[in-house]
């Protein structure tokens, strides 16, 4: 049958869903040449009684879930980052629950697990490095005594405490320190999030790279690696160049990821990615043929896929989130298309059937004829001609 999608113009157009899935299947042998962690969202629970200024409610078994359903095609999930909707909607107490239950969830399968370790515990308003430094050390104790491996996020509190690069130094040294295993530290860009504007002491992105590389080249045995989700090629390959031996790149650029793991003469880029959330499976098999030492068809697998994370990520970038749940809705991996903190109001109706008429043609839907009910009865919602 064919459904009629809104276009941004305001009007409609027919598309015709495909009739088959693509074969994405899990399972097979372990991802080997790079290692591949997707940022896994929250499925919130729609039927509890709260408002978007309240503690998350969430859906414990189908979050749990839906990071089995990453496991299993070999992905490692990296818990309670941004996609999670840290600091947009999931607060402190439910990120530590949420990282509690998903390192548990991962000892119990057999599954890689990295969790955010941040200060967003701080009330709201000024906070001294003291306190900012006292939040890291909180967050980064109950990650590791849930047995996971810690990613230092992009701290707002530090962005809007510190006043020098060596206050950046100040803070992050004695983390690294005390540290009990290699962290990961986050570079997330300002597109990302708004208050992490002149994060690493500057607004000039290549004196902001000295210092970033100065905590790295004082601690290299503590850090596994970095990830940086800048939108900026070009950048990334350059950062990656100068790490220490033994330090990886994690590109958490969506715009740009099959070039950058793919890689080039002088080294590549591991992956920690959001968009990895709605095509886990066809990363897994690319990074699988890439195993095999076949550049050409991982780049067939991956290429396609840019077009729906541009999508996604488009301005402002903060709200792919929305596309991301939305996009697990259709593919049955949640029984709604709700988000705590409300966030499914976030993106318009032609953006999200723009979402779905891509992910259809990629064949990510495992079941689509219940992929184009869902989104005839969304169009209902919305009181479009379907």
């Amino acid at each position: 049958m064919t459904l009629r999608l809104p276009s941004a113009g305001g009007g409609s157009y027919p598309y015709t869903p495909r009739s088959e899935p693509a074969r994405f299947t899990g399972g097979g042998a372990p991802l080997v040449s790079r290692t591949v962690l997707a940022a896994a969202h929250v499925v919130a629970d729609p039927r509890a009684d709260t408002s978007p200024d309240a503690p998350a409610a969430v859906d414990w078994d189908a979050t749990l879930a839906f990071r089995r359903h990453l496991w299993s095609h070999g992905l490692g999930v990296a818990e309670a980052m941004d996609t999670a909707q840290r600091g947009m909607g999931l607060d402190w107490a439910g990120a530590a629950e949420l990282i509690r239950r998903s390192a548990a969830e991962a000892k119990a399968v057999g599954g890689r697990i990295a969790c955010g370790a941040g200060t967003d515990q701080l009330a709201p308003g000024p906070a001294s490095l003291a306190d900012v430094r006292a939040a890291y050390e909180e967050q980064l104790a109950l990650v590791e005594e849930s047995g996971a491996q810690a990613v230092l996020m992009a701290s707002r509190a530090l962005a809007a405490a510190a006043t020098t690069p060596d206050d950046y130094l100040g803070v992050y040294a004695p983390l690294l320190r005390q540290a009990a295993a290699p962290v990961v530290l986050h570079w997330l860009g300002p597109m990302f999030d708004p208050a992490l504007e002149g994060y690493w002491g500057s607004a000039d992105l290549d004196t902001a790279t000295e210092t970033f590389l100065q905590v790295i080249a004082e601690h290299p045995a503590k850090v596994d690696g970095i990830k940086v989700s800048l939108l900026d090629a070009g950048r990334e390959i350059e950062l990656r160049r100068r790490l220490p031996a033994g330090v990886r790149c994690y590109t958490g650029d969506d715009f740009h990821y099959p070039e950058l793991i793919e890689g080039d003469e002088r080294g590549f880029s591991h992956a920690l990615l959001g968009v990895f959330d709605p095509l886990g499976p066809v990363a897994a098999q690319a990074v699988r043929v890439l195993d095999t030492g076949d550049t050409k068809g991982f780049r067939q697998l991956l290429d396609p896929t840019v077009e729906l994370a541009r999508h996604l990520f488009r301005a402002p970038t903060r709200f792919y989130k929305t596309g991301v749940v939305f996009l697990a809705w259709l593919a049955g991996h949640q029984d709604h298309f709700t988000m705590v903190g409300g966030l499914q109001s976030a993106r318009s109706l032609p953006h999200l059937a723009r979402a779905y008429e891509l992910a259809d043609g990629l064949g990510l839907f495992p079941d689509p004829g219940r992929a184009e009910a869902r989104m005839r009865s969304l169009l209902g919602v919305y009181g479009a001609p379907a």
